[in-house]
Order: structure tokens, then sequence, then C-alpha cells
């Protein structure tokens, strides 16, 4: 059996490691620049996190604006907290809304307290499956 000293091994390992880097790309130019490399993943993540995220919620938005803004007096609505009253009033700028809640009593609130219109159906349905 042949026996191979420490500085031999390592001569032969280094000449080895040598000839498997030398052949890799003999003629490649200079290294090509990560960010372009990453830019079209980049741009894909842009593009998925705008379908994905941004155009629903926009879009989710653009509903409620216009559920808000085409609500009219006498119209049964609930808000954000729970309350469920009918509109009596609007204020000058369209901001505020007055619900009547009760028998004399009537409550002030900001138009984008308003959660949407009430629907009693759908409260019955749910308070018999109780």
């Amino acid at each position: 059996m042949y026996a191979v000293n420490a500085f031999e091994f390592q001569t032969l390992m280094s000449r080895m490691l040598l000839l498997a880097q030398g052949d890799a790309a003999p003629n490649a130019g200079p290294p090509a620049n990560p960010l372009l490399q990453m830019a079209p993943m980049l741009a894909m993540f842009v593009v998925l996190f705008y379908l994905i995220v941004l155009r629903p919620q926009q879009r989710e938005q653009q509903q409620r604006r216009d559920m808000l803004s085409g609500l009219k007096k006498n119209d049964k609505v609930v808000t954000i907290g729970g309350i469920i009253g009918t509109i009596v009033e609007f204020s000058g700028d369209g901001s505020r809304v007055t619900l009547k809640v009760d028998d004399g009593t009537r409550i002030k609130f900001t138009r984008s307290s308003l959660q949407g219109p009430y629907d009693e159906k759908s409260e019955s349905e749910n308070s018999g499956n109780s």
C-alpha cells in the first residue's frame, strides 16, 4: 500500500481544486450585476402584491364610499358600535348624520362611523337559530 504524507496530500488536493476551478468558465467575461438578476423577480412580487392586496382593498373602499354616499333620510342603519337607528337629518356638509334611536332620542354620528344599512330580515333569521 502506498502511504501519502500530509504535504503530498495537501499539494494533490490543491492541484485538483485548481483544475476544477480552471475549467468552469474560461471566457466568461465580467460577472453579472446581482440587482439586474433580481429585477424580474422583484417586479413580479410588486405586481402580485398589487393584485392580491392593494387592488381588492381599493375596490372595497370604493364600495364603502358608494354605500355611504347613497344613504338618505329615513334609511335604517347600524353604526360600527352596533347602534341601530333611522337617519333623521344630515349636516350641511354631509359629514355628520343624526340618527333617531328611540322616541325622543337622537344621536349625532360622523358618516364614516356608519357600518351600513340595517337588514331586519337577517337579524330575525340569526335570532331564530339561537
